[in-house]
């Protein structure tokens, strides 16, 4: 029988004590606590999230900076602007006052200008008030008044009398203007262009002014004529109307703001009218603005010389009854300078008036 061997503790081999070892290691990291570093882990991923906004946050608070900085340079740039603009402010708003200081001097110099225009605009007021009293005593038998422009007064050396007047007015188309190329544009014109033609308007203007004149107790007739004569008033050809019926002198004067020049001019037609009335007229009122262009019986075109409308003016004399004075209202018409002579001499050996107003007159 063998014999056992002793168990010794002192006996173990090195590569026991080793396992030993190891085992003791091995031991002691499973009783250590390894949650601390997980957490340290876990705060170390929060601050670098932390960190990572922070970043972000210095990246556009540097951005803000710039920006403001940009802003800030554009209101210093505004500031200086703005000064500059108030210094041109206050220096005019010096010269304002300057230049107000002295209006004020020139204000007080225009209120005493102005008070003494008032002052003679009152004088020639009151004036006026008494001559216009003095006219109407003076006219007090007119059935109508005409008022010129300005309510002026004109000397014109015609005084209308006698118990039957015969007004002649020229319509021909020459009375549209005063020269002959106006006279061709606008005889081209609608009528009612023509009938506002200002030579035409003073005209028939005339005629009013002239019924304004007529003694109340008088009879008159108007007639207009071109290449023929005929009434203003529709339906009183050959009759003598009388002054004192004023609604009729209305009628006619009204009559002629539809008459349209037209037409040459045949004066020969206009005396046969103070023939062929019964009884003959004792004062002639003739208003044209030249030489005659027709004989009596019309007709006849083409260019007409001026020595033709002298024979034509002529003609038109021996058809005018002898003694009754003829009192002409020229406006001279542009070519015709021998129409201011011959209607003065005609006005002369009748014992009339002759009148070449101004363009303004009546």
């Amino acid at each position: 029988m063998a014999r056992r061997r002793e168990f010794n503790v002192f006996s173990l081999s090195f590569l026991d004590v080793m396992s030993c070892g190891f085992g003791a290691t091995i031991l002691l990291y499973l009783i250590l606590d390894h949650r601390q570093e997980v957490k340290v882990q876990e705060v170390t991923a929060d601050l670098a999230g932390e960190v990572a906004y922070l970043e972000r946050e210095v990246r556009d608070g540097q951005d803000d900076l710039a920006e403001l900085l940009n802003t800030l340079s554009i209101v210093d740039e505004s500031i200086v602007e703005a000064r500059g603009r108030s210094r041109e402010v206050i220096e005019e708003i010096q010269e304002r006052r300057e230049e107000l200081s002295s209006s004020d001097k020139d204000s007080l110099a225009q209120i005493d200008h102005i008070n003494q225009l008032k002052t003679d605009l009152k004088q020639l007021e009151e004036r006026t008030e008494r001559l216009r009293a003095e006219g109407e005593k003076q006219q007090g038998e007119n059935v109508r008044r005409f008022t010129g422009d300005g309510d002026r007064q004109y000397l014109t050396g015609l005084k209308l009398g006698g118990r039957r007047i015969l007004v002649l007015l020229d319509r021909s188309a020459s009375m549209l203007d005063h020269s002959l190329v106006n006279v061709i544009r606008m005889r081209n014109m609608p009528e009612p262009v023509q009938r506002r033609s200002a030579k035409w308007r003073r005209a028939v203007a005339t005629v009013d002014w002239l019924s304004t004149q007529l003694p109340q107790a008088s009879e008159y007739q108007v007639y207009a004529f071109n290449t023929r004569a005929a009434p203003a008033l529709a339906g009183s050809d050959g009759k003598w109307l009388k002054v004192s019926d004023r609604e009729q002198l209305e009628q006619v004067v009204r009559a002629l703001d539809e008459l349209v020049p037209a037409e040459g001019t045949s004066l020969a037609a206009a005396f046969e009218v103070a023939a062929t009335l019964s009884p003959r007229p004792d004062n002639i009122y003739l208003l044209t603005d030249g030489l005659p262009t027709q004989g009596a019986g019309g007709g006849g075109a083409g260019k007409v010389s001026g020595r033709d409308r002298q024979r034509l003016f002529n003609q038109a004399l021996d058809r005018l009854p002898n003694g009754i004075p003829v009192n002409v209202i020229l406006a001279p018409m542009e070519g015709d300078p021998m129409a201011a002579s011959a209607f003065w001499q005609l006005a002369q050996a009748t014992r009339g008036a002759f009148l070449a107003p101004a363009r303004d007159w009546p």
